[in-house]
C-alpha cells in the first residue's frame, strides 16, 4: 500500500486536557511521555489528549460547559462538533490516565450497555461523563509536513473534577508513561512539543490573571508559513 505523501495528511479534529492541582508548592499540571516508538511525538511530554471518535457523538454527557465554552467552540467549527470534543477530552482523559472527569451515579452502570463501546467502561465504573468544569483556552493545529496532522482544542480543568485519588494511575491504559503531576514553574524542564510549551505559558497567564477575559490563541498555518491569531 503507497504512503499518502507528508502534504496531503488530512487533519484530524482532537481534544486534550490541562487539569491544574493547587498545591502548597503552587500549581501542577497532569502530564505523561509518550513511547519511543509513537509515530507522533515520541518520547514527549504532553497533556492527555488525542483524536476525535465517531463515538463521541453519541455518548451521553452530563450537561455541558460554560455558554462562553460552547459558543467560542461552536464559533470556530460545526457547531454540532462542540460537545463531541468535550467528550473526546473526558473519554482521552481517562483512557489515558483512568481519571474519569465525571459525576458519580447510581444510574450510570445501567446505562453502559446503551453506550458506545470504548465509552462503557467509563459508565461501568459508576460516573457520568461531566464537561461543566472545562474550558476551551487554545486551539493548534499541527503544522504541515508533519506525519500526523491535528486540530486539537485545549481545555482547561481543576484537579477536583476528576474522581478518586489523583495519584492513583492504575485504570490507565498505555498509551504515557510516568504520569505525574508536574510543577508548573518547573514543566518546562520536560522535554515538550513546542505547542505545549505555548500552551503552558498560556495557562500560566490564565492562573496568574483570573479576572481577565482571555481571548483563545489560534495556531494556524498559511501554508509554509506558521502563525498566531485570537479567537
Amino acid at each position: 500500500m503507497s504512503k499518502i505523501p507528508l502534504q496531503d495528511i488530512p487533519i484530524k479534529n482532537a481534544a486534550t486536557v490541562i487539569l491544574v492541582r493547587d498545591t502548597n508548592d503552587g500549581p501542577h499540571v497532569l502530564m505523561g511521555q509518550r513511547g519511543k516508538a509513537a509515530v507522533f511525538m515520541p518520547n514527549k511530554f504532553v497533556f492527555p489528549g488525542g483524536g476525535l471518535d465517531s463515538a463521541d457523538t453519541q455518548v451521553t454527557l452530563n450537561g455541558r460547559a460554560s455558554d462562553t465554552c460552547m459558543a467560542r467552540l461552536a464559533s470556530q467549527s460545526n457547531e454540532d462538533l462542540a460537545l463531541p470534543l468535550l467528550a473526546a477530552a473526558i473519554r482521552e482523559m481517562w483512557e489515558e490516565t483512568g481519571h474519569p472527569v465525571g459525576l458519580p451515579s447510581d444510574d450510570a452502570a445501567d446505562m453502559a450497555s446503551t453506550q458506545p463501546t470504548n465509552w462503557q467502561r467509563f459508565f461501568e465504573a459508576g460516573y457520568l461523563p461531566d464537561p461543566s468544569g472545562l474550558e476551551f483556552i487554545f486551539r493548534a493545529v499541527t503544522p504541515p509536513g508533519r506525519p500526523r496532522r491535528f486540530d486539537a482544542r485545549f481545555f482547561l480543568g481543576r484537579a477536583d473534577l476528576i474522581q478518586g485519588d489523583p495519584d492513583d494511575f492504575s485504570r490507565a491504559e498505555d498509551e504515557l508513561s510516568h504520569l505525574q503531576w508536574i510543577p508548573l514553574a518547573k514543566s518546562r524542564e520536560f522535554d515538550l512539543p513546542f505547542i505545549t510549551e505555548v500552551v503552558l505559558a498560556e495557562v500560566q497567564n490564565r492562573l496568574e490573571n483570573p479576572d481577565k477575559n482571555h481571548p483563545v490563541p489560534f495556531f494556524s498555518h498559511d501554508g509554509e508559513r506558521s502563525q498566531f491569531s485570537k479567537l
